[in-house]
Formats: structure tokens, C-alpha cells, sequence
């Protein structure tokens, strides 16, 4: 099977000859990108389908989606609705990729709303955190469902038996947190899931968890700490060997284990973030994301269609309806 990707060719900081670039190393057999930019674009012969138009990062997301429907976005997102591609991925503005995948792909019937499930490059193993960015005001019935949502990807994606769940808190206690944390903590309680209780933000990295669940404006407040410490960190690292003699003497003793380090803890590694709960896959790539990260974020995209994430979602999910209200 050859699953066909909708890519923003003008999504993002490095648009469009990183979008490009990795569109065509994400290319194979298995995987077929398709390019919506404008006409004149050189895509080095992948398919381009003409949209004329461009939502920027700092436009107002609900009023772009809609004033522009031929905008590289929309059409992408429009491609999954109409059945013209299998996912799309864009490095776009992430609030307009949340408004016209809302609009087009809409939810998963029983799904009140979507979640951005981030991979963590956590110690003991992949780990994922949702929301990490979709939703800013959520109630303790979304958290829930939140956990259901990341329960699945961990199993699909991340290949995870028995996933353990975490409620992102301020201490391990029960009686820590706020009053969304509280009663969120109460609902897991009885969800049926493996809930193991509220975890901090040092343990993020340490994959005390496999799923951790929390609303979007503290998920995407963690991951843009995370992301900003392991790069000043990966930096200090490569300044320092560099700086003396000695230094670089023994960068070249450590060099197969830093190269390891660095593919291990670089968010380019998986290159996107799917958007759980629609009814079409669609994954948001990083807004700086390089040629690497978007073949990466392709091919995550890719991944998700082959292990079926959205039928598994579906299937899964209405059983627990009751459990979540709007």
C-alpha cells in the first residue's frame, strides 16, 4: 500500500525548499508526498497541486481558514476530507491546522476534542504527552478523554502492551494540583485505564509514564521548556569540545555516544505531532522544522495510516462516551 501524504509547501519558517527537500527524501515506494503550492514551484517532479495562497503564522486562525479556502493549508487538510490523500502535514500555523482540520476532516463522532500527542525522547523509551498544544481551557471530562486518545496511540505507535498513565501535576500527592487536576484525577481514577497517578514535569524525560495527560496550554508550556533546555544543553556540549585542544580530543572519544544523545533527544527525530480525535489523520510538524524533521514528520504521518490510528480511535472510543461530556 502506498500512502499519499498532503504536505504545506508553505508551512513554515523554512518554506519551501526545506518542505521540499524533505518531501523528497520521505519519498519511496511506500510513501507518496503530494505538494500543494503554488503553480512554478519546483518540486524536483513530485506532484504539485496549485493553491495560491498562504496562511501566515501570525494570522487569526478561524478568519484565515475561512477567507482563504486556496491557501496551501486548507487545500492539504481539504485533500484528506475529500479522499484525494490518506494524511497531510503542515509546519504551519498550528492554530489554523487545529480550525480547517475542525472544518474539513472533523471529529471522530464521541470525540469532543482533538489532542496534539507529542512523542517525549524519554530515558526508559518513547513516552507521549497530550495535549501539548490544541486545546488552552479543557474540562476534567477532556483530560479523560485525553488519556483514552493517548492510551491507543501508545499502543499503536509506540507498540506499548499495557500503557501506564500520568496526570501532568505540580507534585505526586493525590491532593496536588489544581481544581482541573483534581477532579481529572478523579475521573482516571475510575476510567479503567493504568493510571498511575499525578507526575511532575522533571519526569518527563525520565518516562515515568508512557502516556501523560494534561490540558494544552500547560502540555505545549512543558514541551517548549523541554525542547528549549535539550538544545541549549546539546549546544553547551558541542561549544565546549570545541573550544581547546583537549576539548576536542575528547570529542572525539565521546563522539559515537554524543551522536547517539543527539538523535535520541532531537525533536527532529520524529519531525511532527499527530492531531487525535479527527476523522482523517493530520500531524503538525514544528514551525522551524528542517528538511530531516519534515521527512521525519512525513513519515510518522505514513506510519499512522498503516497502523490504522484513526479506525482504532473510532472503534475504541465510543465505548467510552459516557464517561465524557461536552
Amino acid at each position: 500500500m502506498t500512502v499519499r501524504v498532503a504536505v504545506d509547501a508553505l508551512g513554515g519558517d523554512r518554506a519551501p525548499d526545506e518542505i521540499v527537500a524533505g518531501a523528497l527524501d520521505a519519498s519511496s515506494p511506500g510513501i507518496a508526498p503530494i505538494l500543494f503550492g503554488p503553480a512554478g514551484l519546483d518540486t524536483h517532479g513530485l506532484p504539485l497541486v496549485e493553491a495560491p495562497d498562504v496562511i501566515e503564522m501570525d494570522d487569526h486562525p478561524v478568519e484565515s481558514v475561512r477567507a482563504l479556502p486556496d491557501s496551501t493549508l486548507v487545500r492539504a487538510v481539504r485533500a484528506v476530507a475529500d479522499g484525494e490523500a490518506d494524511t497531510v502535514v503542515s509546519a504551519g500555523s498550528t492554530g489554523a491546522m487545529l480550525a480547517a482540520s475542525l472544518l474539513h476532516i472533523r471529529r471522530v463522532p464521541g470525540v469532543h476534542r482533538p489532542g496534539i500527542a507529542v512523542v517525549l525522547p524519554a530515558r526508559k523509551g518513547p513516552s507521549v504527552l497530550i495535549d501539548s498544544g490544541a486545546n488552552a481551557d479543557a474540562r476534567p471530562e477532556h483530560l479523560l478523554q485525553f488519556a483514552h486518545m493517548g492510551a491507543i496511540f501508545a499502543r499503536e505507535i509506540l507498540e506499548l502492551t499495557d500503557p501506564a498513565i500520568g496526570l501532568l501535576s505540580i507534585g505526586e500527592e493525590d491532593e496536588k494540583g489544581s481544581q482541573l487536576t483534581l477532579d481529572a484525577h478523579a475521573l482516571l481514577r475510575e476510567s479503567g485505564l493504568r493510571f498511575v497517578g499525578n507526575t511532575e514535569s522533571r519526569g518527563l524525560l525520565e518516562g515515568e509514564c508512557d502516556v501523560v495527560v494534561t490540558d494544552g496550554f500547560t502540555g505545549n508550556v512543558a514541551l517548549k521548556a523541554l525542547e528549549g533546555t535539550i538544545r541549549t544543553i546539546l549546544d553547551a556540549l558541542r561549544r565546549e569540545l570545541e573550544s581547546s585542544f583537549r576539548g576536542k580530543l575528547g570529542g572525539l572519544l565521546i563522539r559515537p555516544a554524543a551522536r547517539h544523545l543527539r538523535e535520541r533527544l532531537d525533536p527532529e527525530t520524529y519531525g511532527g505531532a499527530y492531531l487525535l480525535g479527527l476523522r482523517g489523520l493530520a500531524v503538525i510538524a514544528h514551525g522551524n522544522s528542517s528538511r530531516r524533521a519534515i521527512s521525519n514528520a512525513i513519515r510518522l504521518a505514513a506510519r499512522g495510516v498503516d497502523h490504522d490510528v484513526v479506525g482504532r480511535l473510532a472503534a475504541r472510543l465510543p465505548e467510552r462516551r459516557a464517561s465524557a461530556t461536552v
